[in-house]
């Protein structure tokens, strides 16, 4: 017998041994990040909303959906309330959460710790981690995607809060330039990059390389309109959608900001910029100790590693 007839025989076994109703249920794996760079289809294919239901489970998937990052709420919550009603969602409910209050409240919090698949919508992501940050609903996000192997998606500033150091404000320059962003903390799901979206629409290179100037110990992850970033931790990024991802490795830059002024011109030497389309899927090697051998490899690497739980 084979070792795939043994695998196939093994698991029919191990299925008839369960009590009736349960050999159909699935078991969940580790959460997944589907980072967007806003403005996805939501009227049409709807390719990157339709991936997010999938890797939550499925129509039968608890959906929830987390609106405090706008100044519109109902309205965005209206909008997503119809999309996923109509790719299958038969459980998908918005997370009653847009203060501060709000995020300590147990409805809330219980909400967003049965979650298969929690969305953040666009906004301002400020608005969202003063919400956020170090409440109870913070908390019970991290066990949702670090224990309970919940999918985590946002789009726009949902993107953006993504990562550990977040950008919180920064108007596009010509050219990259000292001082011009600001950064402050976000979810920290991505810990060794900063995360900027609708990147190519809006011309946003040079103000990602002004926070890259800034903390040149982290990658620069620039996500362009309808485009996903998928991220499987420790094992692979895939990007779906109709634009790419531009992937900034400022690890060996050399670069004068030490002695130039506020607003003045940035000299920086041995970037290292990768273009990731979508349609592409890329994984780490296998092994657990095995080490990269290229550039790339040393910054997917990076990429995957998720951050420490909080909570």
């Amino acid at each position: 017998m084979t070792s795939i007839h043994r695998r196939q025989l093994l698991s029919l076994l191990a299925s008839a041994a369960l009590p009736i109703g349960l050999a159909a249920q699935t078991t969940k794996t580790q959460g997944r990040l589907v980072i967007i760079g806003g403005a996805e289809d939501r009227k049409q294919d709807r390719i990157i909303l339709r991936k997010f239901l999938e890797i939550s489970g499925g129509p039968n998937a608890k959906i929830r959906v987390v609106t405090a990052a706008s100044g519109v709420p109902d309205v965005v919550w209206a909008s997503y309330q119809a999309v996923f009603k109509d790719l299958g969602a038969l459980d998908c409910e918005v997370v009653p959460m847009l203060t501060r209050e709000d995020a300590s409240k147990p409805e809330v919090v219980s909400q967003i710790a049965q979650a298969d698949g929690i969305f953040i919508t666009g906004g301002d992501q400020t608005r969202l981690m003063a919400c956020l940050w170090e409440s109870p609903a913070f908390q019970a996000l991290h066990r949702a995607f670090f224990v309970n192997g919940a999918c985590v998606g946002g789009t726009s500033a949902g993107a953006a809060v993504m990562s550990r150091h977040m950008l919180a404000l920064g108007t596009p320059t010509p050219s990259p330039q000292k001082d011009t962003v600001s950064t402050d903390i976000g979810l920290g799901f991505v810990a060794n990059a900063i995360v900027d979206q609708h990147f190519s629409q809006r011309h946003r290179l040079s103000r990602l390389l002004s926070a890259l100037a800034q903390r040149p110990d982290l990658l620069g992850v620039g996500i362009d309109e309808d485009t996903a970033l998928i991220i499987e931790p420790n094992q692979s990024v895939e990007i779906m959608g109709k634009g790419s991802v531009t992937l900034v490795d400022p690890r060996r830059l050399k670069t004068n900001r030490d002695a130039i002024e506020e607003s003045d011109k940035l000299e920086m030497i041995d970037l290292q910029l990768h273009l990731l389309p979508a349609g592409k899927r890329y994984v780490r090697p296998p092994g657990k100790y095995r080490k990269p051998n290229t550039a790339f490899g040393e910054a997917l690497e990076l990429l995957t590693k998720p951050g420490p739980m909080r909570g």
